[in-house]
Formats: structure tokens, C-alpha cells, sequence
């Protein structure tokens, strides 16, 4: 009865401490003045139906460039790629000249207001996979379906799903298989998109998470729990492994082995699985280190501050405290990134599909912006311009399902588009500043 009553009690107390970060997260939004996200008259807005004329098209069906092209879009989807196109008594777009792209998608972000959507779409990030699930992303979804609020296109994991002895406020603990398929079952019916594994989940109840969701038809996206061998996240149903960094921490323990590295690198070619690298929050850490005050950075004026109160802070904390007794952990991080960013060539060079993930939302990684230091960072790495932009538009839609409609300019496929002044098969950077989205 005692233990029972002990865990009644931990669960009420969480319940209450994300209502107190809920409302205190949603006052310091208000600052931010989000009522722009806001669609007037959002029934019968009807600007679905559109011709773009005078515009160059970087399709990334492949590495070529369509010279002026007109597109036509109806409903949303486009119906027609051409020299010449007629259609009566619809707008016509005039582009000017430049340059049309998928819009981007970022497949491992951390949403916390409304504010952000914003800022994704202002970066031309059009599609989203939230990797954080709580109940009021499942809200937010439906605003966003409904087109009572413009954002991207939205789709949200469940809460951070772990063992029972990986504690934390921000992680859902399971007891046993038995609870975690009751659970699995439940963020089925509540209206979750995909399963986030987290690192302290042990085999018999990651089992469990993955026979239920087989059950349910829902796909997980894991960081790697520590509990089981790496190559044990090669699941069917897996659809993405996330982290370079756990490929050498975890699955390497730290030792650059080319006969462990490639014997990893044929488990992902094996079983055609795709790797979100997430370096931006890697290398953000080495920000922490590098800069003055990031807390007052340009880019930190973008997050929430609320969020930056209740979670960054302590982050900066730890390492600025890290470094004053460590001074070298500064160049080891440095080494280490270089270290991520070869492990990204490799799997690149051995046709691994990589998907772009920017772990926007932590630390002091604004929405949107953080999509393009991602993207530099696999330039940095070794990648062309178009094998960069293909793990945020093409590579995606070869996930799942969930993103098979976005990622590629094509007849049939949703109509999420960036027009920017550059050719960005030439200069990645000019999708930092589009002209439309």
C-alpha cells in the first residue's frame, strides 16, 4: 500500500509540475504576441488554387534544374508542370525568375508554442516531426489541421518513453510490458503520429512497445536506450535511429574502429534504415563553451523565454561550470563533432538514408533557423549542396507513409514550396531568407 501510495504521489506531483511549466511556458509566450499565427475567417479561406508562372524548379526527383517552368496547384496538390499553362479565373504568382524548392523538412525538433510554427515556416520549414510529445501538441495538431492557426504541415511522437529506472520529469516511466502496451495502445487513440523510445528502456519492455505498435500501426523513432546493444534498434517498425553522437558513444564507446564503424554501417544498409544526426545541438554545447553569454545571443532571442528559464539555463550552467574545471573540454568537443561529421560521410558514402533533424527547441536551437545550421553542417561534412538538401526534402518522404505526399516537386504531391533568389543547388545558404513560402 506504501509504495503504491508513494507512486500516486510522484505522479501527481509530475502532473502538477508540467501544469505550473504549462501555464508559466504559455504567460512568457504571450510576450511574443502570437495572434499573427491566427487565420481570420479561417473557413472560408480558400487560396488553395494557384498557378506559379516564371520560375526555375529544383525538383530533387534528381540533381537537375526545370528552366522556366509554370506549376499549377489545385486544392493544395499540383496538378501540372509545364512551359505554358492555362487555367481561367485562378491567381497567378509571378516568381520572378528565381527559384522553387520543396520546402524543408526537419524530422526531429521540440515544439513548445505557437511562436515557433512561425518561425519554421519564415525558414521555409514546412514539415515537422516533434520528437516530444504532450497532450497539448495533440491541440495544436488539430488547430493546424483545421487551419484555425497556419504552421507546418505537423506531425508529433508521444512523450519520451523509458524504463523504470531512468528517471526524470520529462520522460514517461514504464513498470513492465504489460503497462507499456496498455500505454501504446492509448497514444494510438489519443491521435500521436509515431513511438519516441528513449535511452533507459530495458529489452523486455522495448519488446513489448514494439509488438504493440506493430499491433496499432505505428512506427518509433528511438534514441538509443543504453539498455540494449546498439544493433538491436535494426527493428522493422524502427523507423528512424537517431544521434550520430550515440553511434560513437554507444554502438563505438568512444573508439573510432573502421571494422566496428562499418560493421555498423551495414546494419543500416541491411535493414534500410534511415539516421537522424542531429549535429546542431552537438555543436551547440560547443557554442555554450565558446561564447561570451549565449543566453544573450540573437538566436537565443528567438526561443521562448519561459523555456529558456525553466531548461536552458540549467544547461549553460553545467557546461560554462564543466569548463572552469575542465579548460580542455572545449577542443575535445570540437574533436568530437569532427569525429560525427566523418561518421556522417561514411554512412552517407555507403548510401545510408540520412534525414535531417536539427533537435530544434533545446538549449538555445531556435525553430527554423537551427534547420539550416543543421543542414551546413553535413555541407561541412563532405556532402554536395543536393545531397544536403536531400535529407530534408526527398530522403524524408522515403520514411514512412506519414511523409510520403512532401519532399519532392512532382505531379500528385502536396504543394509546400519555398521560392528563394538563388539556385540552392549552387548556394544552400540562399533558403535562409526565402522570398515566399
Amino acid at each position: 500500500m506504501v509504495k503504491i501510495l508513494k507512486k500516486i504521489g510522484i505522479v501527481l506531483l509530475t502532473i502538477i509540475t508540467l501544469i505550473i511549466v504549462s501555464i508559466f511556458i504559455a504567460i512568457q509566450t504571450d510576450n511574443h504576441n502570437t495572434g499573427y499565427l491566427k487565420i481570420k475567417n479561417h473557413k472560408n479561406w480558400e487560396s488553395k488554387d494557384y498557378i506559379i508562372k516564371n520560375v526555375n524548379i529544383v525538383p530533387m526527383t534528381q540533381d537537375t534544374l526545370l528552366y522556366q517552368k509554370m506549376i499549377y496547384i489545385k486544392d493544395g496538390i499540383i496538378q501540372k508542370i509545364d512551359s505554358s499553362i492555362t487555367v481561367k479565373n485562378i491567381p497567378i504568382i509571378d516568381g520572378e525568375n528565381h527559384y522553387l524548392t520543396p520546402g524543408l523538412i526537419d524530422m526531429h525538433v521540440h515544439v513548445w508554442d505557437k511562436y515557433d510554427l512561425g518561425l519554421y515556416l519564415a525558414n521555409g520549414v514546412t514539415t515537422v516531426r516533434n520528437m516530444w510529445g504532450i497532450p497539448e501538441h495533440l491541440n495544436m495538431k488539430e488547430a493546424l489541421n483545421s487551419n484555425e492557426i497556419i504552421g507546418p504541415q505537423f506531425f508529433t511522437a508521444t512523450p519520451k518513453l523509458t524504463g523504470p529506472d531512468d528517471a526524470g520529469i520529462d520522460k514517461v516511466q514504464i513498470a513492465s510490458p504489460e503497462e507499456a502496451k496498455t500505454l501504446i495502445s492509448d497514444y494510438k487513440k489519443q491521435g500521436y503520429d509515431l513511438i519516441k523510445t528513449y535511452a533507459g528502456m530495458p529489452q523486455p519492455i522495448f519488446d513489448a512497445v514494439i509488438e504493440q505498435a506493430t499491433i496499432e500501426g505505428l512506427q518509433i523513432a528511438s534514441h538509443p536506450s543504453h539498455k540494449v546493444d546498439y544493433d538491436y534498434h535494426f527493428k522493422p517498425n524502427i523507423e528512424t535511429i537517431e544521434h550520430t553522437e550515440d553511434i560513437l558513444q554507444t554502438a563505438l564507446n568512444f573508439d573510432m574502429d573502421s571494422t566496428k564503424l562499418n560493421a555498423i554501417i551495414n546494419l543500416y544498409k541491411t535493414h534500410q534504415k534511415s539516421h537522424t544526426p542531429t549535429l546542431n545541438i552537438f555543436q551547440n554545447i560547443i557554442d555554450i563553451l565558446e561564447e561570451d553569454d549565449i543566453r544573450t545571443s540573437e538566436m537565443a532571442s528567438y526561443m521562448n523565454p519561459g523555456f529558456l528559464i525553466l531548461g536552458s539555463e540549467d544547461t549553460y550552467n553545467r557546461w560554462t561550470s564543466e569548463k572552469q574545471f575542465n579548460p580542455e573540454i572545449t577542443q575535445k568537443f570540437k574533436a568530437q563533432h569532427q569525429t560525427h561529421l566523418s561518421i556522417v560521410k561514411q554512412l552517407h558514402d555507403h548510401g545510408v538514408n540520412l534525414v535531417c533533424g536539427s533537435d530544434s527547441g533545446i538549449m538555445f536551437s531556435p525553430a527554423g533557423f537551427s534547420t539550416h545550421e543543421e543542414l551546413s553542417y553535413y555541407i561541412d561534412a563532405g556532402l554536395t549542396p543536393y545531397e544536403a538538401l536531400k535529407t530534408a526534402t526527398v530522403n524524408p518522404s522515403k520514411v514512412s507513409h506519414l511523409y510520403q505526399n512532401v519532399g519532392t516537386i512532382e505531379i500528385g504531391k502536396t504543394a509546400n514550396l519555398v521560392l528563394s533568389k538563388e539556385n540552392p543547388l549552387e548556394n544552400l545558404n540562399t533558403l535562409k531568407s526565402p522570398e515566399k513560402v
